[in-house]
């Protein structure tokens, strides 16, 4: 007769909760949950549901981790300086930004980072830097406007690039490199637009995807991608489907992610490829993390929404578990 034991090499193991040391094909028992449990690897992206939010808006900054990300601002019915920060499971309420503000880009982390740009209204260059505790007004850009992709890895480190400009053309392709005390000007965009996705590691190095092209205060979706390499902007593969209303991304250009509305796109660095949908279909939400593991919050379905949900890329363990129910 064969058994487990026999066919894999092993007993099947006993353990008080998840068993975080299983290798794929594992099978073990949870005590605690009083069930089985199997480690498998997963073959798609795949989203799972996170805490929510204290304050239900869009058009937030964002900037951090999977398990450690930070939201700024944005729009309920009114404009917000709310800031929350996030562990993993669920979202705490830290200090508020100095100045309410909507259509905002940020970067850095949870403890170090920056957010620029913004509708307050009106367009705005104003710069807050986040020290883990408290915001601090900087040096503004050089340009003010809204609905701006931008990235970074720190509140010294940061880029600004693409944004809404009041009256026509409406869009811009400036884009700006923060040092921590200044803003300068490099290269422009080779396409101006605004509400675009934004990723990347820091100021020499970052990806903006679609968005809206200028010409009108609504202008229609855009399916560009361009690249940074700290020199100059260099048009790539576009997106297969074209968006705007500041999708949510994360990731650096050689491994990033988009996600709005009922699409997520996957970038090799090379190409993009569909992967699997957000459970609740949004726009103008926060993202944060990388290309395996990414975050995605609030944002409009409409109405506006605190959901949360985090991405677990394939490749990545899962752990699949077996009742007698």
């Amino acid at each position: 007769m064969s058994t487990y034991k026999k066919e894999v090499g092993t007993g099947v193991q006993n353990n008080a909760g998840d068993y975080t040391g299983a290798v794929e094909g594992q099978l073990w028992y949870n005590s605690t949950d009083k069930s089985f449990q199997f480690r498998s690897i997963s073959t798609v992206g795949a989203w799972s549901t996170g805490g929510n939010m204290n304050t239900a808006r869009y058009a937030l900054g964002a900037m951090g981790t999977q398990d450690a990300a930070l939201g700024a601002g944005g729009l309920t019915t009114v404009r917000v300086a709310v800031t929350e920060s996030y562990d993993g499971t669920s979202w705490t309420e830290v200090s508020d930004l100095n100045t309410a503000r909507h259509a905002l880009a940020g970067g850095g982390t949870q403890t170090s980072g920056v957010v620029f740009g913004g509708d307050t209204p009106p367009e705005t260059n104003l710069t807050e830097s986040w020290n883990g505790t408290s915001w601090t007004a900087v040096n503004t850009l050089n340009t003010a406007r809204s609905s701006l992709g931008g990235t970074g890895s720190s509140n010294t480190n940061a880029i600004a690039f693409g944004g809404y400009v009041p009256g026509p053309p409406y869009g811009t392709a400036v884009s700006e490199k923060w040092n921590g005390t200044s803003w300068s000007n490099t290269p422009s965009l080779n396409t101006a637009r605004y509400a675009l996705a934004d990723a990347g590691a820091d100021n020499t190095s970052a990806i903006a995807a679609g968005g809206s092209n200028p010409g009108s205060p609504f202008g229609g979706s855009a399916a560009f991608t361009e690249i940074w390499n700290d020199t100059s902007w260099t048009e790539v593969a576009d997106l297969n489907q074209a968006r705007g209303a500041e999708p949510g991304a994360a990731g650096t250009v050689t491994s990033a992610l988009i996600y709005s509305s009922s699409y997520t796109e996957l970038w090799n660095g090379t190409s993009w490829t569909a992967d699997t949908a957000l459970s609740t279909a949004r726009i103008q939400l926060g993202g944060a993390g990388s290309a395996t593991s990414a975050l995605a919050f609030g944002g409009e379905v409409p109405p506006v929404t605190a959901a949360t949900e985090e991405w677990t890329g394939a490749g990545a363990p899962l752990t699949r578990t077996f009742t007698d129910s």
